[in-house]
């Protein structure tokens, strides 16, 4: 076995910040942002392929075994991922004063067999919580283990039909930004909605995220169209036919924000756009037809904030998602440190009040879902953005 992250720590001022909002007061600091579809593997490993006990890694030195389950050998962009989840998980217990654990981690192949293994194999060594799997398939095999073991799981796959029954996800769930987005929306005097979706399994779930949202705003659905690749600009023109309307949900990235405003430009039409996380970068918000519209993401601040740390680390900058491994990691050995042997027993793992972490207030539960404190962004020119509508700082107790 080898050990990673011998290193000396250190207190900072983030990861003091990040602690429960109730009694852990000990505790220390999709695929994608905003949701979409999950990257795949480009190598697919098949559980024959490894031999009896796989080989892993190990970061901290803490006297509690926790198992991080990653896509190490799937290839390409997903490996790459993998390194960056790992190195999150050695700068958080870099962070914190104390080890109360010890990470291990352990290869999934980004496939569900070899997921299944490895939980398997992490479990007969005494792991007491499963950090990952990344990618759904994976989660899949895992919890399968998990579950039959009696030992909870936080994933980072962005398929809410993954999650339950001691399976948590710690990602940024789509649906959220659907609810978020479209309330603030109603709170700014906005009745009536229509929807551009792309007519995949994203769209298929904004889509029906967007319906519950306005309805239990008191809205109004005027019409919803779906567009294949390339297609959103004759969406738009479908829709603008179709009659006025205050707001159109864009949830999707890339380019398809800018056509659709360009689409309602050229037939005289000035709906408010309202789109996702994913619209969350330079790249969408810099097309000048976007001035104005709205999207939810997470309070600024932190993540620059831990990607300035990590790039110092690692002499690189985090993929977005890499917050969701530092959370988890300081979470665990901070719920171990509180808790002790009631750590990742549902009532801590479920905390009403939730905890703080790089993107703000997150609590995990009894469905095995994440709920997040966003914030809500207006596009200002040059791609820059404003918060128009603060993340909440602490959650409801309804």
């Amino acid at each position: 076995m080898v050990k990673v992250g011998a290193v000396r720590k250190t207190t900072i001022k983030h990861a003091a910040r990040v602690l429960t909002l109730a009694s852990l007061t000990l505790l220390g600091g999709c695929f994608g942002f905003g949701g979409g579809d999950e990257p795949t593997p480009d190598v697919l490993v098949t559980r024959q392929d490894l031999p009896p006990q796989q080989n892993f890694t190990t970061i901290g030195d803490g006297n509690v075994p926790v198992a991080m389950l990653l896509p190490l050998s799937a290839g390409g962009s997903a490996s790459s991922l993998a390194q960056s989840f790992k190195n999150a998980a050695d700068l958080a217990l870099r962070d914190v004063a104390t080890d109360n654990i010890r990470v291990e981690i352990r290869d999934t192949a980004g496939e569900t067999d070899v997921a299944k293994l490895a939980a398997e194999q992490a479990i007969g060594s005494g792991a007491q919580l499963i950090l990952g799997p990344v990618f759904a398939e994976a989660v899949r095999g895992a919890s399968e283990a998990a579950r039959g073991a009696g030992v909870p799981m936080i994933a980072f796959s962005t398929d809410a039909g993954v999650a339950g029954r001691g399976t948590y996800l710690l990602s940024f769930l789509p649906k959220q930004d659907a609810a978020r987005i479209v309330s603030y929306a109603a709170t700014q005097g906005m009745r009536t909605f229509a929807a551009l979706v792309p007519n995949t399994n994203y769209g298929l779930v904004m889509e029906a995220a967007f319906r519950e949202a306005v309805s239990a705003s008191g809205g109004r659905v005027t019409t919803v169209e779906r567009y294949a690749p390339g297609e959103i600009r004759a969406a738009a023109e479908a829709v603008s036919a179709r009659g006025a309307v205050q707001a159109v949900f864009v949830p999707n990235g890339g380019d398809d924000p800018s056509i659709a405003a360009s689409a309602f430009s050229t037939a005289g039409q000035t709906p408010k756009l309202l789109g996702s996380g994913q619209w969350a970068n330079r790249a969408v918000l810099a097309a000048p037809g976007l001035v104005g519209a709205w999207y939810p993401g997470p309070a600024p601040g932190g993540f620059a904030e831990f990607s300035q740390k990590y790039s110092a680390a690692f002499g690189a900058a985090p993929p977005r998602t890499a917050s969701l491994v530092y959370d988890a990691t300081l979470l665990a050995n901070g719920l171990v440190g509180a808790r002790g042997a009631q750590a990742f027993r549902p009532a801590s793992l479920q905390a009403s009040d939730g905890f703080l972490g790089v993107d703000g207030i997150f609590r995990l539960d009894r469905d095995g879902l994440s709920e997040r404190g966003l914030a809500v962004y207006e596009v200002a020119p040059g791609g820059e953005s404003n918060v128009v509508s603060g993340a909440p700082t602490q959650f409801s107790r309804s």
